[in-house]
């Protein structure tokens, strides 16, 4: 699986679902414009009929006036709904009725579910997503939503925690996971939003007819204008079913392969089949099988894990059960579906435990040098079992107070303050001081304790910790996230010289963050100079050579190693100096590369590779400006490919 052409091909999805929209919306217009004129000019008083052109000549304003405000109507509702969607993917999974998990929840089944969540983002290299359970729904089923990994919610039915073991629950979130890494998620709300327009009609057309016929029940008095009341409806009701059918066509068009890909993922990212096999079997031969009751599927099929209604043929928006479990098992049978009850919560948690120990953390295998670049580009939005079972290990290592701490609504925003904070002695009482001045001395206390903490760990393993607390810091109000961006500032800066560390850890705190409080905020035009691009690349390279080395000639030639990946014309540009080259270039130069497209991505995550591993070696500052860069650019890099590799390992 290929992330970059994948992120591809959902944007060009993207610009086709526009084209089909508009396609789709001009026939409903036409169709309620011409339902309205036959309906109320279609005969004079002798009978007469007109043709449709003499019936537009004879009667253009009201036939505009109805196709001006149906498609207002029908462009209104997509926007309306847009609008309620760009508070992000918690608020799809509220709308569907879905519970936060809370950080400290006691229930095993929900812990679980958190941990299997936390391990798959961590082994992704992305933001903690939220995390919600649709306690009115018994089926199995799951569905990731969001604009960007930052702004990310995962959400599971009830039955799916009861129903699957720890194995199918994890096969069933990396197939959610696959959706979040390769541009499917944003895709998939912002087809939710633009299809509501068509959608509504139809809900219009019912309520027109049902309000019709009962006020001509009531009515004592049949009024003349009641029949072509209850016309106008049933035919703006039909109308409404062509949107739907539309809607359903598109979505199907759009999510069956993918469902296809979000399965293959999900067994690479754990290295098993059964997991995702069994989930997709229990489905098939548990009673409820993955329909959703409560909650209405209509908006959000294309959404989920399995499908939410009985949609077939042209409109079904996920591949046939049987089909989709012999891609992963060939051997099997629809006779195989296993009878699926439910049982105890101690019974399904002895299982889990017997699986967690039977999935040891694989060790980490660093690259070699000359082949980094190629398996970073490789590894972006590609998790594999190697992965998982780092990311499981590396959750279970960190220390109890900063684990849960990272969970506190409260400790989680002073966690945060306490990775910033400086290791050496002299600079870190500066920042502990200003911290005190603006959070007060009870907090700045916790802030030093949590730094104590902190000191203990492994310089890479600050920003997957960072990751952890996104969940529990999302749900402060805008304002002091804010806040804590500018304090963020504030004590990297307080020295009056920032460190490639504190670069990287503000920059990724403030794209997260960012995208938490304005999920739906675009990267910016996508049609940059090329000139532009071309300089800012050159520029990245510049700031990656001169901050990886210790003199200028070895600056220059991985300079000239990671120039290669451009091709020609990036001869004429020489290596420069530091003395030209800033953080602040970085920043710059980050920011335009942040709206190349994957092709483009591909090459600088590639071409800064060549830099950094140059001398052979990759350190933990250099590791966290790989993260920085791909954060950036929006590209998920797992961390193990990033292990830390120094000469003769």
């Amino acid at each position: 699986m290929n992330f970059f052409d994948a992120q591809d091909r959902a944007r060009r999805a993207t610009r086709w679902l526009v084209v089909v929209y508009f396609v789709a919306t001009a026939l409903i217009v036409l169709g309620v414009t011409m339902l309205v004129g036959f309906a109320l000019f279609g005969a004079d008083m002798d009978g007469q009929r007109y043709s449709p052109g003499e019936l537009l000549a004879a009667n253009p304003g009201p036939l505009l006036a109805t196709a001006t405000i149906t498609t207002l109507f029908i462009v209104g509702a997509s926007i309306y709904k847009t609008m309620v969607l760009s508070a992000g993917g918690g608020q799809v999974a509220r709308q569907m009725g879905g519970t936060p998990v809370p950080a400290d929840a006691g229930d095993p089944l929900r812990r679980r579910l958190r941990n299997v969540v936390e391990e798959m983002a961590i082994a992704s290299g992305i933001p903690v997503p939220e995390i919600y359970v649709l306690e009115e729904e018994g089926s199995i089923n799951a569905f990731a939503a969001g604009y960007a990994p930052g702004d990310a919610a995962i959400a599971v039915t009830r039955g799916t925690l009861e129903l699957l073991n720890r194995d199918e629950l994890q096969g069933v979130i990396a197939h959610e996971f696959s959706h979040v890494l390769n541009g499917d998620m944003r895709l998939n709300i912002r087809l939710m939003g633009v299809l509501f327009g068509i959608l509504v009609l139809g809900m219009m057309g019912r309520m027109i007819v049902r309000g019709g016929y009962h006020g001509r029940l009531v009515s004592s008095r049949r009024s003349k204008g009641a029949p072509v009341v209850l016309l106008i409806g049933l035919g703006v009701a039909i109308l409404g079913w062509i949107g739907v059918f539309f809607a359903r066509l598109i979505k199907a068009g759009v999510s069956r392969q993918r469902e296809y890909l979000a399965d293959a993922s999900a067994v690479q990212f754990t290295r098993q089949t059964d997991g995702i096999a069994n989930a997709l079997k229990k489905i098939g031969g548990y009673a409820e099988a993955s329909y959703l009751r409560a909650a209405d599927p209509e908006e959000i099929s294309h959404m989920l894990f399995g499908s939410g209604a009985r949609f077939t043929g042209l409109f079904a928006t996920h591949p046939p059960l049987a089909e989709r479990i012999r891609a992963i098992d060939p051997s099997f049978r629809e006779s195989d579906y296993p009878e699926v009850v439910p049982v105890s919560v101690s019974d399904r948690m002895t299982d889990d435990a017997a699986s967690a120990m039977a999935a040891t953390a694989a060790p980490a295998h660093a690259a070699e040098p000359a082949d980094l670049p190629e398996t970073v580009a490789a590894s972006a939005g590609n998790p594999d079992a190697e992965d998982v079972a780092y990311a499981r290990q590396f959750r279970q290592s960190i220390p109890a107070t900063l684990y849960d701490a990272a969970h506190s609504v409260e400790l989680a925003y002073l966690l945060v303050i306490a990775l910033i904070i400086d290791t050496g002695r002299e600079h870190s009482e500066r920042q502990l001081r200003l911290a005190e001045e603006r959070l007060g001395a009870e907090r700045a206390r916790i802030v030093a304790r949590l730094h104590d903490a902190v000191s203990s760990m492994s310089a890479d393993h600050r920003l997957p910790l960072l990751e952890i607390t996104f969940p529990a810091l999302k749900l402060r109000p805008p304002a002091q996230l804010e806040y804590l961006v500018e304090l963020a500032g504030r004590l990297i800066d307080v020295d009056g010289q920032v460190d490639l560390y504190e670069y990287c850890f503000y920059r990724v705190l403030r794209i997260s963050l960012g995208q938490a409080v304005n999920p739906a905020r675009s990267p910016g035009p996508r049609h940059k100079a090329r000139r532009e691009l071309r300089q800012a690349g050159i520029d990245l390279l510049t700031v990656v050579a001169d901050y990886g080395h210790d003199d200028v000639a070895s600056s220059e030639k991985a300079f000239e190693a990671g120039r290669a990946y451009f091709g020609n014309w990036a001869r004429e540009h020489t290596y420069r100096s530091k003395q030209h080259y800033t953080l602040r270039a970085l920043e710059r130069s980050l920011d335009l590369l942040a709206t190349l497209n994957g092709k483009g991505r591909r090459l600088i995550l590639k071409a800064v590779t060549a830099v950094i591993v140059h001398d052979h070696r990759v350190t933990s500052a250099e590791s966290g400006l790989i993260r920085t860069i791909c954060a950036s650019l929006d590209v998920p890099l797992p961390p193990l490919v990033l292990a830390r590799r120094d000469n003769g390992e």
